[in-house]
């Protein structure tokens, strides 16, 4: 005998707005997974469900979500981890008005002497400007036209764009390079092979960062400097958390020294508004005085490169500490009054 089923019981409904907000956070959080899964990192189940604060079976359900849409992605044994076929592009670029404008100063910027080590800012800015509407056109016009860059002082990197290339290369697919090396501290030009860590722009010039083949200490390298490079088929040993602030420590640019200096400085009057207007070093604090002079203070590691800063401010800055830098800089206005002083032979 069939039971007569009883009278349905009113389940209440979710709102609309909830059901969508639930929906909305769905799609975040499946684009957010795609966007692991494409970048350089390595992202399994359990690190992406970690990275997402969600469970690995909601990764998984994300990832079937990506597979229906039809997003090409495998999972690489070698790297344990999931990729996205290198040739695949996201279908929708919706980019607001600030987007676009940051992409056109980025342009300019990175075609500056010294800083056009890329060729892809421009292109792909041309590529946009001519695939949108009328505003965006004319925001892309208008940024480049309005804004440039001018006197950065840089070194003259004109005549090394094959090597910066090089280097960007290889630092991407994690190969070693190959060249011929000269440096001021060397009596002639070294060959060398190179595990390159990273590439970067400090103060005036481009260095790259990394180790000599059979040595294990990094070292910093000015690209400029090298003669001659090729990328290897052999894969760089690089650090997986190598740390670029850790690495130079508190160096005043590039090269740190052995010893670390607390450094004290007090600039006079007529320069102490322009002197706090720059951020010269990481550890920089400063000290006002009520008859407008200004005191900073610095803790650097090795001299030679703050000395060298200093000395462009003779007749204006009085080094309070320590005792060896002072020495050192009234070592060097000696020797450059004796060789001004003397008579032209």
């Amino acid at each position: 005998m069939a039971k007569k089923s009883g009278p349905k019981k009113n389940i209440p409904k979710r709102p609309d707005g909830d059901r969508r907000v639930r929906q909305n956070l769905r799609i975040a959080r499946v684009l957010h997974v795609l966007n692991l899964i494409q970048s350089r990192g390595r992202w399994n189940v359990s690190a992406i469900a970690k990275e997402l604060g969600c469970s690995n079976r909601t990764v998984h359900r994300d990832l079937n979500v990506l597979e229906f849409c039809g997003v090409p992605f495998y999972f690489s044994e070698e790297e344990r981890c999931y990729r996205v076929r290198s040739d695949f592009r996201f279908p929708t670029l919706a980019l607001t008005d600030e987007d676009v404008l940051g992409q056109a100063i980025a342009t300019v910027i990175a075609r500056a002497p010294g800083l056009d080590i890329g060729l892809g800012a421009t292109p792909t800015t041309t590529r946009l400007a001519s695939a949108s509407k009328v505003e965006t056109k004319q925001i892309i016009a208008d940024a480049m036209s309005l804004v440039d860059v001018f006197d950065l002082k840089l070194a003259d990197h004109s005549q090394h764009g094959e090597i910066l290339k090089t280097l960007q290369l290889a630092l991407l697919g994690s190969n070693q390079v190959t060249g011929v090396y000269e440096s001021p501290y060397e009596e002639a030009p070294v060959e060398l092979t190179l595990h390159p860590y990273r590439l970067c722009l400090v103060k005036q010039a481009w260095y790259v960062i990394g180790h000599v083949d059979g040595e294990k200490e990094a070292k910093t390298f000015r690209a400029a400097r090298f003669r001659s490079l090729r990328q290897t088929e052999a894969i760089a040993d690089r650090p997986e958390k190598f740390d670029l602030r850790k690495y130079f420590g508190n160096a005043w640019s590039v090269y740190r020294g052995g010893k670390s200096y607390d450094v004290e400085l007090r600039f006079d009057v007529s320069i102490a508004s322009t002197i706090v207007e720059t951020k010269w070093h990481h550890t920089q604090t400063e000290k006002k005085h009520q008859d407008g002079s200004v005191t900073l203070n610095f803790n650097v590691d090795g001299l030679e490169e703050i000395g060298h800063w200093i000395l462009g401010w003779t007749g204006k800055v009085k080094i309070v500490q320590p005792e060896e830098l002072r020495n050192e800089i009234i070592s060097s206005l000696n020797a450059g009054l004796e060789m001004n002083l003397a008579k032209p032979k």
